[in-house]
């Protein structure tokens, strides 16, 4: 199996998680793109998430993670994407659950909300859970079916 490679991006609420989370997710032996800012930068959130959500849609990075003051604005900007399915997490059964369940590519980090050990675990459990299609295919399916409607 090809070793999946990782988008990190952040605004400027949130640059001491990322650049943290960048480092240990190369620690455990990912590529990882960095679509945030960096320490005296400053941007708004949507900018960032939908630049990733965007390289995550066409395949550029296999999963993304979003970081902002409480993951909230980047899930919702990143979901704007088309395909793209981006959930908050705040735990780790959620961010399992959002890769077997949902299929999600990206999950949404609050550095104002999570410390950074918890942050780690939840990045962990999302980049090495996998979708489970023979029980959650037809719930993802129907995401699309509701995704498209409003555009026939």
């Amino acid at each position: 199996m090809q070793q999946k490679t990782i988008a990190i991006g952040c605004d400027d609420a949130a640059i001491e998680m990322k650049e943290k989370l960048l480092t240990y997710i190369k620690d455990l032996g990912f590529t990882v793109e960095d679509y945030g800012v960096t320490a005296g930068m400053s941007t708004d959130y949507p900018d960032i998430a939908y630049q990733l959500a965007k390289a995550v849609k066409e395949g550029k990075q296999d999963l993304g993670i979003l970081c902002c003051g409480t993951g909230i604005g980047m899930a919702i900007t990143a979901n704007k994407v088309s395909g793209i399915r981006a959930a908050q997490a705040h735990d780790t059964y959620s961010a399992q659950r959002a890769r077997k369940s949902n299929n999600a590519q990206i999950v949404t980090l609050g550095a104002r909300v999570i410390g950074i050990e918890l942050a780690k675990d939840i990045v962990n459990a999302f980049i090495h859970s996998d979708f489970e299609p023979e029980r959650s295919g037809p719930k993802v399916e129907r995401i699309h079916f509701f995704e498209n409607i409003d555009k026939k």
